[in-house]
């Protein structure tokens, strides 16, 4: 029985698939730096780590959710000035008088543009003292509403990568032991990626699985997609290299 392989395909399903990958790559790219600018400053610390994934996902029992997000996600939203005033308000115990006066308009200014309840975002409201009052709390990672709206938009679209990127990988030529092993690997990944946010925010030490999974995935990606692109445009099968030396052989005997 013959399978499809890539010297099979017309050049017109070689640019489809090669225009698609190239699509794919940039998005991964682009996935990659919101973690790193969204994630990685968590602990105060360049680069991400497990002690920036714990935080998100466990938390830090001794900040709160808006100092998390003020050094987060909202780092580059702020200035340092007003990074220490809404501290300062927090350590005070939230004084609603303060919050009037000083807090108020720091979040009229830099965050309710989005952070209001007709943004659609899905992100915390900060239109009000009451609204506000509910992140001044001990930072407990995210919530279980969060999880499960992130871990389903994840694995329906991460699913779905894979799976179109695999359509196109199995068509190489490469031990089919290997092959079996890396259109598989990703989807392992993927469950211990985002089944590890779960974990850590019961054990911050699942956060080093996070770590885990996403590396795989990576790796998974790039080796998928640039053997696909090389077998895709470079690589000359056994049939071919067996008719060139043929040709060769002839036409030296010819000569």
């Amino acid at each position: 029985m013959s399978y499809r392989r890539f010297s099979d395909c017309s050049v017109s399903e070689r640019l489809l698939y090669t225009c698609f990958i190239a699509l794919l790559s940039v998005g991964y790219v682009f996935a990659m730096v919101m973690i790193f600018i969204t994630v990685a400053p968590v602990d105060g610390e360049p680069g991400l780590s497990a002690t920036d994934i714990g935080i998100k996902y466990h938390g830090n029992r001794s900040s709160t959710r808006l100092e998390r997000a003020l050094v987060g996600s909202m780092k580059y939203n702020r200035t340092g000035a007003e990074f220490e005033t809404i501290v300062s308000w927090i350590r005070d115990g939230g004084p609603e008088a303060r919050f009037d006066t000083e807090i108020s308009p720091i979040f009229t200014e830099r965050c309710v543009q989005c952070h209001n309840p007709d943004s659609g975002m899905g992100i915390p409201d900060l239109t009000g003292y009451g609204l506000v009052m509910e992140l001044v709390r001990a930072d407990t990672g995210e919530t279980v509403g969060d999880l499960v709206r992130v871990s389903h938009i994840h694995l329906f679209g991460l699913g779905f990568v894979f799976y179109l990127l695999g359509r196109i990988f199995i068509l190489t030529e490469i031990p089919v032991w290997l092959k079996r092993t890396v259109v598989v690997i990703p989807f392992v990944a993927i469950a211990v990626d985002i089944g590890s946010w779960w974990f850590t925010k019961y054990a911050h030490l699942f956060a080093y699985a996070v770590l885990i999974g996403g590396a795989l995935m990576g790796l998974s990606f790039a080796f998928q997609a640039l053997i696909s692109l090389y077998q895709m445009w470079f690589f000359k099968d056994r049939f071919e290299r067996t008719r060139e030396r043929s040709g060769e052989y002839r036409r030296r005997r010819q000569g």
